[in-house]
């Protein structure tokens, strides 16, 4: 399923536009065809390294399968521009950078707020502020899950490859649609523009998710209430005849506005945090290797994993006992795991392209017996095999 209604149409024309085979393409491409499989019809962003690409291939890509691409002003309006389509019935995202990401944070709160299914990308990049505007970084862990203000839940997922860009993308909107929240693609500038080969498809084998909608008058009266136990309002959009409002101010389940109640405020915010915490377990999704008889863990996301497992891989054929684990979903947090993981283990290696982000969210889930270690780099240069491997052999 493509787009809710117009199913068999949009296969057809995906099957004639992106035959099923291999491709060779840079990851960022790679996010902007996962959009489109994943049924995203329209798409608002401003031009900034290194995402540029993803916008690049929506501006040719998405008229071809009846889709809209606009360049706004400013990241400020790319957002507000996503968020009003995603209320039309369109699957809608916006990709930037980290200084673009900065200035969405308030729209990002007003979509989580309003329940609006959105996918914001964030192809990481050096900072603080310009930084290293070419190069990729990994310094906005934290700020996808606290940049925006209040007390809010939020879903961020990580890919590892160009491949991986392709599906993850797919699944953020899967999510997105499923539980009415926005959802963050958190990339970086290595694996958007690196290239490698990837698979593309059939569309009929990639399963879609569509946002729940209104059955009848009665429920579409209540666009922010559990109407049916699922925590997740059915969404009634605009153009389709109904009276619905729209607010970040606290609100009942009608929609209409109430800053005063505080009972309004608590069944609100709460039922935000609940139905993700609902979902969890399909939420969550990570890759484990060696796991069953390590002495030392090595825990790494995104573009850091790959030279993590290069370096578990070298450092299992010396006969050191090392296992790795890769969160792909990154916020929230699999802690659990992670608690359960440490138990077996020694020290913890925690390599990244930061100066220690994951590894404090790690912390929280760590023995004060188990030797806990950073492998951090900036600079704009992805960690080494060797570099990950020498702190394996040192712990």
């Amino acid at each position: 399923m493509i787009i809710q209604g117009d199913e068999p149409e949009q296969i057809r024309l995906l099957r004639k536009l992106y035959p099923k085979g291999n491709y060779f393409m840079q990851g960022d491409e790679a996010i902007a065809y996962g959009a489109i499989f994943a049924g995203c019809r329209f798409y608002a962003g401003y031009p900034i390294t290194p995402a540029s690409e993803i916008a690049e291939t929506m501006a040719r890509e998405l008229p071809k399968v009846k889709g809209y691409y606009i360049q706004m002003e400013d990241e400020i309006g790319s957002i507000a521009a996503i968020i009003g389509a995603s209320w039309t019935g369109l699957k809608s995202m916006t990709a930037t950078s980290g200084p673009g990401f900065s200035l969405m944070q308030e729209n990002l709160g007003y979509a989580i707020m309003t329940e609006t299914p959105i996918v914001v990308v964030d192809v990481q990049r050096s900072g603080p502020s310009t930084g290293q505007a070419t190069k990729g970084a990994q310094g906005d862990f934290f700020q996808a899950r606290w940049g925006t203000h209040g007390d809010h839940p939020i879903v961020a997922i990580s890919p590892i490859s160009v491949e991986d860009s392709f599906w993850e993308t797919i699944r953020a909107f899967n999510i997105s649609e499923k539980l009415r929240i926005p959802v963050i693609l958190l990339a970086d500038g290595i694996i958007g523009h690196t290239r490698e080969q990837i698979r593309i498809p059939d569309p009929e084998e990639v399963e879609i998710v569509y946002r729940k909608l209104p059955k009848d008058e009665e429920e579409a009266k209540y666009p922010f209430g559990d109407v049916d136990g699922s925590l997740v309002p059915p969404m009634p959009l605009f153009g389709h005849g109904y009276f619905t409002h729209v607010t970040g101010s606290t609100h009942k389940e009608t929609g209409l506005r109430d800053v005063y109640t505080p009972e309004v405020h608590i069944k609100l915010v709460n039922r935000l945090h609940k139905k993700i915490e609902k979902h969890e377990k399909e939420i969550e999704k990570w890759e484990e290797y060696f796991t069953d008889d390590m002495e030392i863990l090595v825990i790494s996301w995104g573009v850091s994993a790959r030279p993590s497992l290069g370096a578990v891989l070298k450092a299992r054929e010396e006969g050191i006992k090392v296992g790795l684990f890769i969160p792909k979903t990154v916020h929230p947090f699999p802690g659990k795991k992670v608690k359960d993981l440490a138990k077996k283990v020694r020290a913890i290696i925690v390599p990244e392209m930061n100066l220690g982000q994951l590894i404090l969210e790690v912390q929280r889930y760590v023995n004060d017996d188990v030797i806990l270690k950073g492998v951090n780099k900036i600079g704009g240069i992805p960690l080494t095999v060797e570099e990950i491997l020498r702190e394996i052999r040192g712990v």
